[in-house]
């Protein structure tokens, strides 16, 4: 009987031993390299050293020309070219210390702990502190993962999008609702849902947007043509009733939903990726981000102001109700708070410790919600700039977070293709001294981090990065 798959493996190699050849991982190819192991850099996957490993692709991330290289498998993304002997992560980018990222000669990645002189085929994960919250439910079903998310006011219920090309709704206790919306586009990175909550539209990796009557659970017309790239982030105007789209090639089209043709010229930013758009409140300008300053644009597309202040890519906006503030989450780590009228930079929250993704502003304005690529979701008190609670952990990366129009959940997903549902309340209520992350002001120094452009994109995804 054929053995079941090793999760990891503590042999060392004795002092004197030649490196292990191909004919040993023939044998073992179902175990990850022993701890210590020295590859030669020799590839015995299809191609050799000449090819990359299986579900592995190349792709430029920005307008320079740099490359990278993207595992299939587990959406991760190396600037190194994965060969035996390479270490694919950068010092500080996997969340449990002293680890480490390689790949094995047969092509699969596999991971060093250097704190247990083990290896593993999984990712190193922290362990989850003795009284941490655990979520309200769990919700599974899609197969990769998970890059959206939505409540619906009217029912509760959850919009999820997701890698694997489908899009789903739930109950909040995780109940399907209805059939999966499959689209053909590729994966589904982004989405919008209309004011009226009867309407949804969705962005996909072939650059198109598809428009949806989620009573019906189906498309409406024909899919939107414009973008030559993924789409990345998209928003729903209340006044006047339009649509936004932020894509890779980076540009911003807006869009008429009734007909689905372009309102107005696109936009080329100075982003290179798109990674969010948000319309005012009142409707009379809109505000994107990506690489380079936050951007505010008037309703005819004429640049208004530009603020700067974060070190790294801009992730995720959101306006205040007035309109008079702006929130934004960054790769640079930190949230921040300006003054939308200037840009004068307010607070800033820092607690994370690594990427930002994405960023919720609770309907009362009480509290801003973050999800980071740290496996946490923090929660921040917007009358003291403190941060409340402790961390609500994750499996994995976080790329989605949103709060119910009634406040009392909190729903968020990432890698780990799981949809987590926390209720508020008890969020607020559990402290167990894992955090000690607050906001500071403007004053107060950064901690040091690494700075890295966001290269993390999902395999669907990644064929638009190629030009394909």
């Amino acid at each position: 009987m054929p053995h079941e798959e090793a999760e990891s493996s503590t042999m060392s190699m004795r002092r004197g031993e030649a490196p292990l050849h191909s004919s040993i991982y023939r044998m073992s190819a179902k175990d990850p390299p022993p701890y210590g192991a020295q590859h030669r850099q020799d590839a015995l996957w299809e191609g050799g050293n000449e090819a990359l490993p299986p579900m592995w692709r190349q792709f430029k991330t920005s307008s320079d020309g740099d490359t990278a290289y993207q595992d299939d498998m587990l959406t991760m993304v190396s600037w190194n070219r994965p060969l035996p002997g390479v270490r694919l992560d950068y010092p500080g980018e996997l969340v449990v210390p002293g680890c480490e990222w390689h790949i094995s000669p047969l092509g699969r990645s596999y991971f060093v702990n250097h704190n247990t002189r083990t290896t593993s085929w999984k990712k190193p994960k922290p362990e989850r502190p003795a009284g941490s919250l655990m979520p309200e439910c769990i919700i599974e079903g899609h197969t990769q993962c998970v890059w959206s998310l939505a409540y619906l006011g009217t029912s509760g219920n959850i919009m999820s999008t997701s890698g694997d090309n489908s899009i789903r709704q739930w109950k909040g206790d995780g109940e399907p609702v209805g059939k999966p919306l499959n689209s053909d586009g590729g994966g589904i990175g982004s989405m919008a849902v209309s004011p009226d909550e009867t309407m949804m539209i969705c962005g996909s990796a072939d650059g198109r947007l598809r428009l949806w009557n989620i009573e019906e659970g189906s498309m409406i017309g024909d899919p939107w043509e414009g973008h030559n790239a993924a789409v990345r982030c998209l928003d729903w105007s209340h006044n006047p009733l339009e649509i936004a789209s932020g894509s890779e090639d980076g540009t911003i089209r807006r869009w008429n939903p009734n007909t689905g043709r372009r309102t107005a010229p696109p936009i080329e930013t100075s982003h290179e990726w798109v990674w969010a758009v948000k319309y005012s409140p009142q409707g009379d300008k809109f505000m994107s981000g990506g690489s380079g300053p936050i951007c505010i644009w008037s309703k005819d597309g004429k640049l208004l102001i530009e603020i700067k202040g974060h070190e790294n890519w801009v992730s995720s906006l959101s306006w205040s109700k007035d309109g008079t503030h702006i929130f934004s989450g960054s790769y640079d780590n930190t949230i921040r708070k300006w003054r939308a009228i200037d840009g004068q930079e307010l607070v800033v929250f820092r607690g994370h410790t690594q990427s930002v993704r994405s960023i919720c502003l609770a309907p009362n304005e009480s509290y801003i919600v973050s999800a980071s690529e740290d496996y946490s979701i923090r929660i921040w008190d917007l009358k003291t700039n403190q941060a409340v609670g402790d961390p609500l952990l994750h499996d994995d990366q976080l790329l989605a977070v949103v709060m119910s129009r009634d406040e009392k959940y909190i729903a968020s997903a990432g890698l780990d293709q799981k949809i987590y549902v926390w209720r508020l309340e008890a969020a607020l209520e559990n402290v167990v001294g894992a955090d000690d992350g607050n906001a500071k002001l403007k004053e107060r120094p950064a901690q040091p981090r690494v700075v890295r452009p966001p290269i993390v994109s999902n395999p669907t995804f990644s064929h638009v990065s190629l030009g394909l």
